[in-house]
């Protein structure tokens, strides 16, 4: 009798073996210096299931779902939250999360989510310990520094610029005191009042009037 009930006990199997179980396993830290960051879910899974989704999740509440990847048998497609530019790829026992532009507001702990969807039953993977990725700031450059032949073509149009301004400054002035020469000699005037011959002072003539030639007349005196 006992060597009955051993025998029945020996082909049930065993707990461990039969669980539909994903267990999955992250990096715990990223360094992000170029923007651009790849995070890797390595998981395992002893179940049956045919169609799959892997998601990445950001906080440590895994509120909000950056992507997902879904895969079946034959086909392969991705989706992305709009606030973030993120593309999984799945590839045998991984998935494999590339994120780009990356900013330093998105520094936070993600999360991988496996999930089996069909055939029943659905199973996931219990919460893992994440992967903090840490953004760094990029530096603010102001005016970042310009190829040496810009530089120079820029001093060179200043220069210019500077040289015929002086000269258009120059030549305005030089025209400006000739004009006022030249006004000048124009206003002036002479003096065309008629003057007395010394010989003729007393011969009662006005001071204005004005003096006559009589030498004009002499050639007709007899």
């Amino acid at each position: 009798m006992l060597l009955g009930i051993l025998v029945v006990l020996c082909f049930i199997p065993a707990a461990h073996v039969t669980e539909n179980k994903i267990l999955v396993a992250q990096h715990p830290l990223l360094i992000v210096a170029n923007k651009t960051a790849t995070l890797v879910c390595n998981y395992t899974y002893n179940g049956t299931g045919k169609e799959f989704r892997a998601s990445l999740h950001k906080g440590t509440d895994s509120a909000v779902e950056v992507c997902f990847v879904s895969w079946n048998m034959t086909k392969d497609s991705s989706n992305s939250n709009k606030e973030f530019n993120c593309k999984g790829i799945h590839k045998k026992d991984k998935v494999i999360f590339n994120l780009w532009n990356m900013t330093a507001s998105q520094t936070d702990i993600y999360f991988c989510k496996i999930e089996a969807m069909y055939p029943p039953p659905y199973v996931y993977n219990e919460k893992s310990n994440g992967t903090v990725i840490h953004v760094k700031e990029t530096p603010i450059q102001i005016q970042e520094s310009q190829p040496a032949s810009s530089y120079w073509i820029m001093v060179a149009v200043t220069g210019v610029l500077a040289f015929y301004s002086t000269l258009i400054t120059a030549v305005f002035i030089n025209y400006w005191q000739k004009s006022k020469e030249k006004m000048y000699h124009q206003s002036d005037y002479m003096n065309m009042t008629p003057r007395h011959p010394p010989y003729q002072k007393n011969k009662g003539y006005p001071s204005y009037a004005p003096t006559r030639d009589y030498t004009a007349y002499r050639s007709w005196q007899p």
